[in-house]
């Protein structure tokens, strides 16, 4: 897999005859499996047309605020990127975006987002060594903007100098390290969703767990920089960097983990504890009458992870009603590094719904009470937290 596969990219193309590298640029993201969209200014059509860019990375270009048939183009893509790409960066651009000018589509998307922006500069020497364009970069990188380049070699109209654009792929390295997050280089494993354990081919014992806090787990480690292993059985959609394992029932869950070996193992697919022991091979009756249906204990897939001999640190999840110390009393018993416990019956922190509230266990039993939180609140935390244990 690709160090940029699903990653969400925008390119701002601006008025340099270095345009004409950033279709190569726009190919190589591609190439490396991201999903890129662009933004060019007026200047930067004078080089090289919108349409090339639109072949490329089979989306529309972004040109104008007003021509795109979006109601806010600017505030839509800064908020979809995960990092954005100046190439080229004029010095007229540098300006701009030094001193938070945006009047038009290229640097209104850049003011209205928050994603790590990779500038690479391209101009004759003499504008790049000028004090006020220097002035403008000791801004941006005080601001956190990182900056690719320029090269030293041939520049329009047969000057040699300092300004060369940096090449495509020498972007697309300090790409990649830009998003290399707190977590690159390790391996996480995420449970989610309620397990289905089958009374015949139609019926199944199950729970009301959606998936979301699991599945929103994920999405935050990708977003990280960690290797994901999601192993779900719940019917939704994932960041496009995760690795994505639907299973079923606790057994299927169960063998699909004991496969990977990982660094972080987040437990918080809602497990069933019991599943029929003789499932039927054909759907019951109605006329037969209501069956009598013996149950068996499922995997503990948590135990198993816990008592490997090359133990990740391990999450447990607790989902309680009204009862914090059966959690806490679990979360000392199973040994995890952390417990997550959430009472289902509080209302906005139950199953299906988009928020959370829980109550962070420690593996001396300590309780951290957390306020009612989006679920990807309750994710970016929890990261935090887990960040914090393994580089005190």
């Amino acid at each position: 897999m690709s160090a940029l596969s699903g990653r969400r990219i925008v390119l701002v193309v601006t008025g340099g005859v270095a345009a004409y590298k950033s279709a190569y640029l726009a190919r190589l993201l591609v190439e490396g499996e991201a999903e890129v969209r662009v933004v060019i200014t007026e200047e930067a059509t004078n080089f090289i047309g919108p349409t090339t860019f639109a072949a490329i990375t089979g989306q529309p270009v972004v040109r104008s605020l007003f021509s795109s048939g979006q109601v806010s183009p600017h505030t839509e893509l800064g908020r979809w990127a995960e990092a954005i790409i100046v190439a080229p960066a004029t010095a007229a651009t540098l300006a701009r975006l030094a001193l938070g000018i945006s009047e038009e589509a290229a640097s209104a998307t850049l003011l209205a987002s928050t994603a790590p922006v990779l500038l690479a500069p391209a101009m004759h020497t003499e504008m790049w060594e000028n004090p006020a364009t220097q002035r403008n970069l000791a801004l941006l990188r005080q601001d956190g903007r990182s900056v690719v380049g320029p090269e030293t070699g041939a520049l329009a109209g047969g000057d040699e100098g300092i300004g060369r654009m940096a090449e495509p792929e020498v972007i697309v390295e300090a790409l990649i390290d830009l998003l290399a997050g707190p977590l690159s280089g390790l391996t996480v494993l995420v449970t989610a969703g309620g397990t289905r354990e089958a009374i015949d081919p139609v019926r199944f014992l199950g729970n009301r767990s959606s998936g979301k806090m699991g599945h929103a787990i994920a999405d935050e480690a990708a977003r990280r920089g960690a290797r994901v292993h999601l192993v779900t059985a719940a019917d939704r959609r994932s960041h496009p960097a995760v690795d994505l394992i639907r299973v079923e029932s606790a057994q299927e869950m169960a063998e699909a983990v004991d496969k990977l070996d990982v660094d972080i193992a987040i437990m918080a697919a809602a497990v069933a504890d019991f599943r029929p022991k003789d499932p039927r091979g054909s759907k019951l009756s109605r006329s037969e009458g209501p069956p009598d249906i013996a149950l068996e204990p499922t995997p503990d897939i948590l135990s198993a992870v816990l008592s490997r001999s090359k133990r990740p640190f391990v999450v447990g999840f607790s989902a309680e009603t009204s009862n914090i110390s059966r959690a806490v009393e679990k979360a000392l018993r199973k040994g995890s590094d952390l417990t997550v416990s959430n009472d289902v019956d509080d209302p906005g922190a139950g199953f299906g719904v988009d928020t959370n509230r829980v109550s962070i266990i420690s593996a001396e039993g300590d309780v951290e009470e957390w306020p009612l939180l989006s679920k990807d609140e309750v994710a970016a935390r929890l990261w935090d937290l887990i960040q914090s244990r393994l580089n005190p």
